[in-house]
């Protein structure tokens, strides 16, 4: 019976293999796009309430064709870096100094940590009032939501430090800017990376709040516009733009940390 089993899992491992690796990961999407497609085919499915995988791909190349599409797609792009950006060197410089300072961290860390807890998108009446609906109060805005990820868990990548890494470091005598390089920021990279991850998702999300709340051009701004006159097929586009660009940013990051990470021993599963 056992034997039986094991050969059952065999057979059901065997048939990925005879497909690329690279093409896995796609596997499941294709399902659906040919489900999708086939339901909006018969009819099973209004084309106004979800228009099929072909119609979004026609808007798609008409969108892009005319080139008010990478338009809207250069200014979110630049927003979200920009507000990325400032938020986490903020972060991950605030988040070394109170997880190497116990002063920073008994004065600093407490107020950051109510912070943390305050909804983001309630913040956004404040936000208008105080800045107005220009670009500096979005990238601000996106900011702000990319601060916490990259502080906190660069804090607790530092608190998480081996004790007797130090005493290794006092062995050879290292300075503070030599324990600082060669072994804190090492030894924490895996949160601080991890940090940067989750980062780049929260910059994307709040672009899109920021891009709706007021403003004439951007990813967020066509989607808004696109459901104001009912067409659905440009508000997926949209959607699919913030999807795809938001999986290229975390392949980058995670074939960072494949580099970077590579002396670790981790479970592959």
């Amino acid at each position: 019976m056992r034997s039986h089993t094991a050969t059952s899992e065999t057979r059901g491992r065997d048939w990925l293999k005879s497909i690329p690796r690279p093409l896995h990961a796609w596997l499941v999407p294709a399902a659906i796009v040919v489900l999708w497609q086939a339901a909006g085919g018969f009819g099973w499915i209004s084309a106004s309430l979800l228009p099929t995988p072909l119609m979004i791909a026609k808007q798609f190349a008409s969108l892009g064709a005319s080139g008010e599409l990478w338009e809207h797609f250069r200014i979110s792009l630049l927003r979200a870096l920009s507000g990325f950006l400032l938020g986490g060197l903020t972060g991950l410089a605030l988040g070394l100094s109170t997880g190497l300072g116990k002063m920073a961290e008994r004065t600093l860390d407490p107020s950051f940590q109510m912070l943390r807890t305050v909804p983001l998108l309630s913040l956004i009446p404040l936000f208008i009032l105080w800045f107005g609906i220009g670009e500096f109060s979005k990238i601000l805005m996106i900011s702000l939501g990319a601060f916490f990820p990259i502080y906190v868990n660069t804090f607790l990548g530092i608190r998480s430090v081996d004790a007797k890494l130090y005493e290794v470091s006092r062995i050879f005598q290292y300075s503070k800017l030599q324990l600082l390089i060669r072994l804190i920021v090492p030894a924490a990279l895996p949160n601080i990376l991890l940090g940067i991850r989750l980062s780049l998702g929260v910059s994307w999300l709040v672009l899109v709040v920021a891009e709706m709340m007021g403003t004439s051009a951007g990813i967020g701004y066509m989607i808004q516009d696109a459901r104001a006159y009912s067409q659905t097929d440009i508000v997926f586009v949209g959607i699919i733009i913030f999807a795809v660009v938001g999986k290229l940013s975390d392949s980058v990051v995670r074939r960072l940390e494949s580099r970077l990470l590579g002396w670790r021993e981790t479970y592959k599963g």
